[in-house]
């Protein structure tokens, strides 16, 4: 009796203990807080730092200081301290030091790195632009005069050479392999604080900032004194110079830009054999096709170049390429922005005959250009010489007037006619008084009388495409019907 009386309950305890532990599992599942997934950690840095610093060098620059300079005003003395302590030009062409006028005196602070082990070295030309003296100073504290080699300011690159041997030469990345959000680092001289190292991802390629260069954008930090210094990706290869930041204020703003090293080493090439980089030209100023235009002009889609104005007597002139034209391939391959256009042809030898592709007028129309070499200044032609005619008013709500034959001439066009008033969709397009037009809905634009008639015959519920002339360029303009 008493072993079953003892037994019998067994079951319900079980069963009671087995309620009890479920409604605690239960609650717990409620309550207890939810497990986060597992984060990767950030990487490290450290073992890329130490392989690559000794590769990274500070250079200093200096010029002798002006006469003129005597007698300037003097700074805050605590204010002077702090530009000396930290190696920062004095305003007004003051030493420092307070050193005497003909004596040289420092400019400022940049980076660069090691291209080779005898002395070869890579920076920003805006870093040696006017130095008369280059320092350049090792991690090991070892300091050497320099030599510029070449500059090249387009691109903003320059090589200097040190006499040394044995130097740690730092590895050529493939820029081609680079991708968006990866992880890559810098090191240079901010503020002349030596070997300061940042790091961020790769925020944007091929971003447009400059007529030959796509740049590298990053959010690694960048302020003065880094210009000059490698751009590395985790493999500790140079991917990038650090050249520019965007910033309304003068330092960081979260946006910096890193040329592309096989950029700038194919300008190293050059500045190294020839002391200069040779580009070529054809003469042309462009600017981009919107989609508004492309459209109206039945393009199709907004690609290509519109040249703006073409220079008297440059390859472009005499092979027959017109303001007006849109470039849209050059030896058989599209330019998809205006941007392009002057890295092709910037990138092609001097004397080169290339075929180009143009726009006009509603057809494709093929040419053949004779690249020359890029000059340093370009000649601009003269303003517009006054009309000869009475303003006629037209239905666009342009009032426009006859050309003379020797504003034609001087112009070097052989028909359109002269904006004296604009308003209505005419004013909305951008269009204004003085301007030049040249051609409307693709047809060519002879005199006034022509382009009313013109006018006449349009449809006035669609778009229409204006080339106009506004000083030394052309532009189109797309007048909109009002609704």
């Amino acid at each position: 009796m008493s072993t079953m009386s003892l037994a019998s309950p067994l079951p319900r305890v079980r069963r009671t203990l087995s309620a009890a532990a479920l409604l605690c599992a239960a609650t717990l599942a409620v309550y207890a807080p939810e497990v986060p997934a597992q984060v990767r950690p950030g990487p490290d840095f450290t073992e890329l730092v130490e392989q690559t610093s000794p590769s990274v060098v500070n250079i200093r620059t200096s010029e002798k200081a002006k006469i003129g300079n005597r007698g300037s005003q003097q700074l805050d003395p605590g204010m002077e301290e702090f530009l000396r302590r930290f190696g920062i030009p004095v305003p007004n062409g003051r030493s420092p030091r307070g050193n005497e006028d003909d004596a040289p005196q420092r400019r400022g602070v940049g980076s660069g790195f090691i291209l080779t082990a005898d002395g070869l070295i890579m920076t920003n030309a805006h870093v040696v632009d006017g130095a008369d003296e280059l320092i350049v100073t090792l991690t090991d504290k070892r300091e050497f005069k320099a030599k510029l080699i070449g500059a090249d300011a387009r691109t903003d690159v320059a090589v200097v050479k040190i006499e040394a041997n044995g130097l740690p030469a730092v590895k050529i990345g493939d820029v081609s392999r680079l991708k968006v959000g990866e992880w890559v680092m810098a090191i240079g001289s901010p503020f002349n604080l030596e070997n300061t190292v940042t790091a961020g991802i790769v925020s944007a390629k091929q971003r447009d900032t400059g007529d030959y260069l796509p740049f590298i954008q990053t959010d690694v930090a960048i302020n003065p004194g880094n210009s000059g210094g490698p751009l590395l990706n985790m493999r500790g290869e140079v991917v990038g110079i650090n050249s520019q930041i965007y910033s309304p204020s003068g330092g960081y703003a979260g946006i910096s830009f890193a040329i592309p090293i096989d950029e700038a080493m194919r300008v190293a090439d050059q500045l190294r054999s020839n002391g200069r980089v040779v580009r070529g030209r054809i003469g042309v100023r462009i600017a981009p096709v919107s989609k508004d235009v492309a459209e109206s002009l039945g393009l199709g889609k907004n690609q290509g170049a519109l040249v703006q104005g073409v220079e008297p007597g440059t390859p472009a002139e005499k092979a027959g390429v017109e303001a007006g034209d849109i470039i849209t391939k050059v030896d058989g391959k599209p330019v998809e922005r205006s941007v392009d256009l002057p890295r092709i042809i910037g990138g092609t030898k001097p004397g080169t005959k290339l075929p180009i592709t143009v726009f006009r007028r509603g057809t494709a129309k093929d040419l053949v250009v004779t690249v020359a070499e890029l000059e340093p200044d370009n000649k601009t032609s003269k303003a517009p010489a006054e009309p000869a005619s009475s303003p006629v008013k037209s239905a666009l709500g342009l009032t426009v007037s006859d050309l003379g034959e020797a504003a034609r001439k001087e112009l070097k066009i052989k028909g359109g006619v002269k904006v004296e008033s604009v308003d209505g969709a005419a004013a909305r397009a951008g269009l204004r008084e003085g301007d030049v037009l040249l051609q409307i809905d693709n047809a060519d634009i002879t005199d006034a009388k022509q382009f009313t008639a013109l006018v006449a015959k349009l449809d006035k519920n669609k778009a229409v495409s204006v080339l106009a002339r506004r000083g030394d360029w052309v532009s189109y303009y797309v007048i909109r019907p009002t609704k």
